[in-house]
């Protein structure tokens, strides 16, 4: 047995042909099958905050600047949520979902809440379906407002960050106002709604529109004109439409490349096919084109706002089915915790058919006749789908998530490879990726 130090593998140690080495086995297979390898190394890039978002590990093989080979390592944030939810009730499933994408979870919860729907064949209220639409949208900016500021830091444009930031509060301040929470509301229920939107709501949203519009404006002024920025994504991460297809690409990476595919055009859902709004595309197939996809979505989501509030009519929130309903005729005390007294009354004291079903409502849940479904939604990261499976119990046999992040996640090699390593970082935000969804 014989004892070396390699530069790049730290000590290692050689017998019968075999490699071992203290740093892992990144290095091993490489340095023992190809003659070159001492022209080569294989670097780490992540897990780090932001570049690779957060908990995403990208293993380069480098030649010099060159990116000659590209693996994602994923794993890092896994939560296990698909089968938490097969141990909580149907609704209790949405407390999970929303945790997922955690950029969007109104997203999250639409879609499963959707299949949940489609299985207990229910028609959710118009006014609950118009919100979902305006939540839903509402969202998308936030989120490609996170995707633009952390690829301009990225990217050297801390401006962008703080500017992307600023607006995103408006937002989830928006958020807090309608749903009492900024992230993870668990706001969308199957069958409706947890409750209608705050009085000042309504005023308060028509107000953001003209703002935020003014605001992207103020993006392409900092941004599209600019050569560095221009440098830095032109031409850089190129996948093709071709490409995108037979990865399973979705989302603005797909329709950057051409493909107008976005399904509240193509499969439309909650009502998408009442709305005037313009599927944006690009033919540069780059980080350059995912950019300006994202730009004007966001625009194109204002005028989808904008009529959503047109279209809210008065009406309930919530199926009028006891049975699915949930919360349950429930009222707030005084406090905003619990229940009011005079309903805590009314199910105590005056009605025990109430009582009863308040019980099982809250430790049980509802029944969902057996069967299976896959619905689907336009997240702003692609083809965010469920596929729910019911045994005809209080709680999914089984719920699987078509998770965008996780799909486009694989383009990265074929976007980087051959291209240098700065490009990299760029490529890869162009994806946006968020590993919540990645490690579901």
């Amino acid at each position: 047995m014989t004892q070396t130090t390699d530069p790049y593998a730290g000590s290692r140690e050689t017998t019968e042909g075999r490699v071992y080495t203290v740093t892992g086995g990144d290095w091993d297979s490489i340095h023992a099958e190809d003659p070159l390898a001492s022209e080569r190394i294989v670097v780490n890039m992540g897990p780090q905050h932001p570049s690779t978002h957060g908990v995403l590990r990208l293993v380069l093989e480098l030649e010099g600047e060159t990116i000659t080979e590209a693996r994602t390592v994923i794993g890092y944030l896994h939560t296990g949520i698909e089968k938490n939810t097969e141990y909580r009730t149907w609704t209790q499933g949405t407390t999970f979902v929303t945790r997922m994408d955690y950029l969007s979870p109104i997203f999250n919860e639409t879609g499963y809440c959707l299949a949940v729907e489609k299985l207990l064949g229910v028609e959710v209220p118009d006014r609950a379906t118009t919100i979902r639409v305006l939540l839903m949208e509402l969202n998308r900016i936030s989120s490609h407002l996170v995707w633009l500021a952390t690829t301009g830091m990225e990217l050297g444009s801390t401006t962008m960050m703080i500017y992307g930031f600023r607006e995103r509060e408006h937002v989830l301040d928006l958020f807090e106002e309608i749903t009492g929470l900024r992230m993870n509301m668990a706001f969308v229920r199957p069958g409706g709604l947890a409750n209608d939107l705050p009085v000042e709501a309504e005023q308060k949203i028509r107000e953001f529109i003209p703002y935020m519009r003014g605001k992207i404006d103020d993006y392409e002024r900092l941004l599209t004109g600019q050569p560095v920025w221009k440098a830095r994504t032109k031409n850089v991460g190129f996948l093709d439409v071709t490409g995108c297809l037979a990865l399973g690409i979705t989302g603005p990476v797909l329709r950057s490349a051409g493909l107008p595919w976005d399904l509240r055009k193509t499969m439309p859902y909650c009502g998408y096919e009442n709305y005037e709004f313009d599927v944006v595309t690009e033919t540069t197939g780059d980080v350059w084109g995912r950019y300006l996809v994202r730009v004007n979505e966001m625009r194109e989501s204002l005028k989808i706002v904008e009529q959503a509030l047109d279209r809210l009519a008065p009406g309930p929130v919530m199926v009028t089915d006891k049975k699915i309903a949930w919360p349950a005729q429930l009222a707030l005390g005084a406090d905003g915790m619990g229940n009011s007294l005079e309903h805590v009354r009314q199910i105590m004291g005056q009605s025990m058919e109430a009582l009863i079903h308040h019980f099982k409502l809250v430790t049980e849940g509802f029944r969902v006749p057996a069967g299976q479904v896959y619905t689907a939604v336009e997240s702003p990261r692609g083809e965010l789908g469920f596929h729910v499976v019911s045994d005809g119990g209080t709680r999914p046999y089984r719920v699987h998530v078509r998770e965008p992040s996780f799909v486009n996640l694989q383009a990265f090699p074929a976007m980087v490879e051959g291209a240098p390593i700065a490009d990299a970082i760029a490529s890869g935000a162009s994806l946006d990726p968020v590993m919540g969804g990645v490690d579901r």
